[in-house]
C-alpha cells in the first residue's frame, strides 16, 4: 500500500518582509475604516497573515502574490483544530478579496478553498441556582467583596463581556435611570438596563467601598487596591475562585455568567431581537446560539423529571 503524501513542512522566514508588512497594515487599516475592526480580530488577523508571509519567504513569494497551491500546501502544513483553521482561512479569504476589490490582483486564490466543517459549539452556561451561590459567594463586608458582588450582578444582569465591564467609567452608570452605556466590539455603543438587584449592589459599592480605593481624578467604575483598573485576567482569575467557594462544578469560561444572561432570557420568554440588542450582536445567527442551549436544558430538564421521559 503506498504512504500518504506528508504534509508540506514549516520553514519560516525570522521575520515578514517590508513589502509584506506593509501589505498587511494597509489590509487591516482599510478594514478597520470599513468595518470597525476589533483591537482582538485586528490583533490575530496580522499574526495569522504574518505568519504566512514569513512561510512564503523561503519560496521566493511575496503575501501579494501567492498562489491557490501556496495556500493549500500552507493550510496543509500548519494542521490546526478545525475551529483555528477556519480563522486562519477567514483571514485569508478577507486579504485576497481585499487585493482583489482593490485592483491589486485579478483573481481571489482562496475561492475555490472550502472551509473546515465545524460542529456546533454549544456555550457553557450555569443553571439559575448555580448562578445565585456564584453571586452570593463575595464576602460584602469587606471593600473588595463588595466590589466584586457589584461587579457580578451587573455583568449578569446586563450581559457584558469581562473586557466591557472592566473599562466602565464611573459615568458609564447612570444609577438614577438604572442603565448603563457600554463600549462594545469595533468601538460600538449600547446602552443596557441593569435591573433592581445589580443597580442595589452598585449603588452600595459605589457609595461605601469605591471611595477608599479610587486614586485623585480615577474615573474607572471598578477599581483595585492600589485604585487602578481591573484587569479581564484579575477579574477571572476572582470569577474561579468565587465559583470554588461556591461549589460549582460546571466548567466556566470567562463568558459563563453573559452566556447565562442571554440563556435565562431566553427560558423566561424573551425575543430574541431583544437579547440580540442587549448582548451588542451585529448578527442575529451569533444570538440563536442560545436558542439550542436553551433547547438542550428543556431536554435534560424532561428527561431528568418527566416519569415517562
Amino acid at each position: 500500500m503506498p504512504r500518504a503524501a506528508s504534509p508540506p513542512s514549516i520553514s519560516l522566514a525570522a521575520a515578514p518582509s517590508d513589502e509584506d508588512r506593509a501589505a498587511i497594515e494597509r489590509f487591516l487599516d482599510r478594514l478597520w475604516l470599513e468595518r470597525g475592526l476589533a483591537a482582538n480580530t485586528q490583533a490575530s488577523y496580522r499574526s495569522d497573515l504574518a505568519l504566512f508571509a514569513r512561510w512564503l519567504a523561503p519560496r521566493g513569494v511575496a503575501i501579494a502574490g501567492a498562489r491557490e497551491a501556496d495556500l493549500r500546501d500552507y493550510l496543509a502544513a500548519v494542521r490546526r483544530n478545525p475551529r483555528s483553521q477556519a480563522r486562519l482561512l477567514s483571514a485569508l479569504r478577507q486579504f485576497y478579496r481585499y487585493l482583489n476589490t482593490d485592483r491589486q490582483r485579478d483573481d481571489d486564490p482562496s475561492a475555490r478553498i472550502e472551509s473546515p466543517r465545524l460542529g456546533l459549539r454549544l456555550p457553557k452556561t450555569l443553571a439559575e441556582r448555580d448562578v445565585q451561590n456564584l453571586l452570593e459567594a463575595p464576602d460584602v463586608e469587606s471593600d473588595l467583596g463588595l466590589r466584586d458582588r457589584a461587579m457580578l450582578e451587573l455583568m449578569y444582569a446586563s450581559g457584558l463581556r469581562v473586557s466591557e465591564l472592566v473599562t466602565l467609567k464611573l459615568t458609564s452608570a447612570d444609577l438614577r435611570q438604572g442603565v448603563v452605556q457600554v463600549l462594545g466590539k469595533g468601538g460600538k455603543e449600547r446602552l443596557v438596563p441593569m435591573g433592581e438587584e445589580a443597580l442595589h449592589w452598585l449603588q452600595r459599592y459605589v457609595r461605601e467601598a469605591r471611595g477608599e480605593r479610587a486614586v485623585a481624578g480615577a474615573d474607572w467604575l471598578f477599581v483595585t487596591t492600589r485604585g487602578a483598573a481591573m484587569t479581564r485576567q484579575n477579574f477571572w482569575l476572582r470569577i474561579k475562585a468565587y465559583a470554588r467557594q461556591a461549589g460549582i462544578r460546571t466548567a466556566l469560561s470567562p463568558h459563563t455568567l453573559r452566556h447565562a444572561f442571554a440563556t435565562h432570557l431566553l427560558e423566561h420568554g424573551a425575543d430574541l431581537r431583544a437579547v440580540q440588542a442587549l448582548l451588542g450582536h451585529a448578527d442575529l445567527s451569533t444570538t440563536q446560539i442560545y436558542t439550542h442551549v436553551a433547547k438542550a436544558r428543556l431536554r435534560e430538564l424532561h428527561a431528568r423529571h418527566h416519569p415517562r421521559a
